[in-house]
């Protein structure tokens, strides 16, 4: 008989979202008239940028004559796509990156997912505690996480990031050879400044671990001394890969583009007592498993780079930002502690409660949806991620019902 793959085995039967949707349709199933307001899943809610959308029409009328018709596409992404990449997210800040270091794909959520292929079944990784599920579960079906033991994985190094260490993680004793690390945070809202993040940097150099750098959201930094980028510290290209995504930044979370930088420098051993580079390999996996970001969403996001792209995206991010300012004001005049929102669109907040408990009073008795925080680990119990990518009507619809949610004292 033959058997399925043992990690599905052992993966939670739900997905965390998934299990957030179940709740909020058994809720609307019972309240038909009442708008549900979500806070929770991370989706955009502003239309694509008008530079964007022209872009878009551009390309579907090429598309649509002999000349300008593109099938397959190149497996790293078009010349066009690459070279704005490297212009305006490294060379403008100081960092020396190739267009040939940079692999175009259909989102961060699956990069992420995928490059733990490129890495032995032996690897000991390490993530952040609380955790984006993304990263423990792509290596839970990978085989190697061990078995689960009182709420984590035995193989896994769990690094704690809460308010006693300002979110800011401590180095393991067990040396691990995979390094997630996400800055800005999700769940948390918190951001490495760049004597942290260079500590992280000089400690994988001198073990010779390798960090998965998820820089989803540096478009939302406002503190000068937080790095837009792990390549902003000295040694990084030799030690990391940066995932980037333009879903938040540019809303493209129903288009979906990314990409992922592989430095030519960064190589892990051969298990021959040698050593391969990790760019050409993480090239042939994607010629062996990817078709490529579609010509027109590649000409979208070349147009988030143009003048007015730019402009036009830094008014969408700061739309963004105001509602992550006015939550957290909310929040904190229900006497609620928050953290985050500042350099991310994400707030975590302190709900002196169970998670889930906090979960439910804010959908059944406000219709407002929020994350517990404990579905991204331990770490996360007593508290709730809610995200500012709602509309400004929405927030302030938002803002309105935890006021009078408080007046019941529920909270």
């Amino acid at each position: 008989m033959i058997n399925i793959n043992s990690g599905f085995l052992e993966l939670e039967a739900n997905y965390l979202f998934a299990d957030i949707e179940r709740k909020v349709a058994e809720y609307r199933d019972r309240n038909p008239d009442r708008k549900v307001i979500s806070l929770g899943i991370g989706d955009v809610t502003r239309p694509l940028a008008p530079a964007v959308v022209e872009a878009l029409h551009r390309a579907v009328d090429e598309m649509g004559s002999a000349a300008g018709f593109h099938g397959y596409g190149p497996y790293g992404g078009y010349d066009f796509l690459r070279d704005a990449i490297v212009e305006y997210d490294y060379r403008a800040r100081g960092m020396d990156i190739g267009p040939d270091e940079i692999f175009v794909s259909d989102g961060a959520k699956s990069d992420v997912a995928n490059f733990q292929e490129l890495f032995s079944v032996e690897s000991i990784v390490a993530v952040t505690d609380p955790v984006y599920p993304v990263y423990v579960d792509s290596n839970v079906l990978a085989g190697r996480a061990g078995h689960k033991v009182d709420g984590r994985w035995s193989r896994i190094v769990y690094l704690p990031c809460t308010p006693a260490n300002n979110f800011v993680p401590s180095f393991p004793e067990k040396r691990p050879d995979m390094i997630y690390i996400c800055s800005p945070n999700n769940p948390t809202g918190s951001a490495l400044r760049k004597a942290d993040l260079q500590a992280w940097v000089d400690y994988a150099r001198a073990e010779g671990s390798v960090i998965l750098y998820d820089s989803a959201y540096e478009a939302f930094i406002r503190d000068p001394e937080v790095p837009h980028s792990i390549y902003e510290c000295e040694g990084a290209r030799d030690v990391a890969v940066e995932f980037r995504s333009f879903s938040k930044t540019a809303g493209f979370t129903g288009l979906r583009c990314a990409y992922v930088v592989v430095p030519k420098t960064l190589k892990i051993g051969d298990g021959k007592g040698g050593k391969i580079a990790l760019n050409p390999c993480w090239y042939r996996r994607q010629c062996t498993k990817y078709n490529g970001c579609p010509y027109i969403v590649q000409r979208a996001a070349a147009a988030t780079y143009t003048e007015n792209g730019r402009r036009e995206v830094r008014d969408i991010i700061r739309g963004y930002q105001d509602n992550a300012d006015l939550l957290a004001s909310a929040m904190r005049n229900l006497g609620l502690e928050v953290f985050g929102g500042v350099n991310a669109p994400y707030l975590w907040v302190k709900t002196g409660m169970d998670s889930w408990k906090f979960f439910d009073i804010m959908l059944e008795q406000a219709a407002l949806v929020c994350t517990p925080g404990v579905g991204f680990g331990k770490s996360g119990e007593g508290f709730a991620r809610l995200t500012a990518f709602g509309s400004p009507e929405d927030t302030q619809e938002a803002i309105r019902r935890m006021g009078e949610l408080a007046k019941t004292r529920a909270l």
